[in-house]
């Protein structure tokens, strides 16, 4: 397949042009009182191809990998590039010069996936889903679901780049369901990695998950609503990885960069605490099984650490090929596709902030008045980097110990007004959005984490007369 493919971009009158064949394999399973209602498995595969001619890009995708089929999504390809030449105000100067990706990248799973049964990846679904309901009556509803992507590709470019890899990332979610009144409370606990079935479930088995959420879920019937207003809270962290994804990690991709987003003008500057740094990387520094892990972008650039924040500075910004020529910089390795039928674009990979020297208890005892907030959930944040995310449960803090539980929360803020007031990183790190997906046109994995940051922040809730 490598020779095919070279073959056809070499074929192409243009300046540059790449292929890349992938066959994704998926396994879907989702329980819900009690009902299976989701089994699915499907297979996909095809080749993406790429031109840059006369400054433009062009991009055609094909699920045949006939000699004839390959050569005519490459010619549509180069006409697809000519056509958008002319309607395309800012050129394309060039790409940036890379040491670029030649091998095999793989990462070993513990256990693979293809060798787990189908009847024991329901089974799993089905005994965690149970092991909720049965866990109290006030219990009313569960839900459990399993998911894998497996991905293998092949790829080739007129640079000289050739790499094959291979990668596989389940995900495992759960959800117990009780009702307070007229209000639906939710206990959530999913996990994601890249890598195997003994990755997936490395720290606690599917019934401790499940036991995880149906606590959580109770906790909250009984917590009530705190009073709204900014407060001292120490973030966990998912939310330390949410907040470095959403309102940090889209501001600094080097597309939405030169769209205007506020990052533009902060190169150099000092944006948070220098206590802070954030960085996004292709590894799983810190912790390993990081869900957004890939040893090779969809360029044929090899992944790396790219700082973005270091000790409160803004340093860096993400970059493919195009972009990393326009700012003249290194390319970081974060041109992404997520099918063969999608254009590489800039995309996260882990997006995280490092750990300090606090431990959490310490962290808790130094807190006078305050929250502890745990469990990041839906939320947005948007180009200037202003965000809002809802929380599962908030934890008071009193005089040095943790107090009352909270439901319905939200917290708020500029990220970089927030990031300004952190005063302590703890050491305890933790990958902890693995189960979720990025959108940006086209999905992608990823994950987020750190350590609890304590900071000051809006904290939202129900007004108490």
């Amino acid at each position: 397949m490598i020779d095919l493919l070279r073959r056809i971009v070499e074929s192409v009158d243009c300046t540059y042009a790449e292929a890349r064949y992938q066959v994704r394999d998926m396994t879907e399973i989702a329980i819900e009182k009690g009902e299976i209602y989701d089994v699915s498995s499907l297979k996909i595969s095809g080749v993406g191809i790429r031109v840059l001619k006369s400054g433009a890009w062009g991009f055609a995708g094909t699920n045949s990998t006939e000699v004839e089929k390959l050569a005519s999504a490459a010619k549509k390809a180069e006409r697809m590039a000519v056509l958008t030449s002319d309607k395309r105000g800012e050129k394309v100067k060039g790409l940036a010069d890379v040491d670029m990706a030649e091998g095999k990248y793989e990462i070993t799973p513990k256990q693979p996936l293809e060798d787990i049964a189908i009847e024991d990846k329901m089974s799993i679904v089905v005994e965690a889903e149970r092991e909720i309901r049965g866990y109290s009556d006030e219990i009313v509803s569960a839900r459990c679901s399993y998911n894998e992507i497996i991905d293998r590709k092949k790829f080739v470019n007129t640079d000289g780049s050739w790499f094959e890899s291979y990668l596989s990332k389940p995900e495992f979610r759960t959800m117990a369901i009780c009702r307070s009144g007229d209000e639906t409370v939710i206990g959530i606990r999913n996990i994601g990695v890249t890598g195997g079935w003994k990755d997936l479930f490395s720290k606690m088995d599917h019934l401790g998950i499940a036991e995880q959420a149906a606590g959580k879920a109770l906790r909250l019937l009984k917590a009530s609503h705190p009073k709204g207003g900014r407060s001292t809270v120490i973030l966990d962290p998912s939310l330390a990885g949410i907040i470095s994804h959403e309102a940090i990690g889209h501001t600094v991709e080097a597309d939405f960069v030169r769209s205007g987003s506020i990052a533009s003008g902060l190169m150099g500057k000092k944006v948070a605490s220098e206590l802070v740094t954030i960085a996004d990387s292709g590894s799983s520094e810190y912790m390993p099984g990081a869900a957004g892990t890939l040893m090779v972008d969809d360029e044929g650039v090899p992944t790396k650490r790219a700082e973005i924040i270091c000790k409160g500075v803004l340093v860096g910004y993400l970059h493919d090929r195009e972009s990393a020529a326009h700012f003249d910089v290194e390319p970081t390795g974060n041109a992404r596709a997520f099918e063969y039928s999608n254009e590489p674009i800039i995309r996260m990979r882990n997006t995280y902030v490092e750990p300090g020297d606090w431990k959490l208890e310490e962290l808790i005892q130094d807190t006078k008045k305050g929250y502890l907030m745990k469990g990041a959930m839906n939320g947005e944040a948007d180009s200037n980097a202003t965000f809002m995310f809802a929380v599962q449960e908030a934890q008071e803090i009193v005089n040095g110990e943790l107090g009352e539980t909270y439901r319905g929360v939200s917290v708020s803020g500029n990220a970089l007004e927030v990031l300004s007031k952190v005063d302590a990183i703890t050491k305890e790190f933790q990958w902890d959005l693995g189960s979720g997906y990025c959108g940006k046109g086209q999905w992608a994995k990823v994950d987020g984490g750190g350590g609890y940051l304590r900071c000051e922040a809006l904290m939202g809730g129900r007004q108490v007369e």
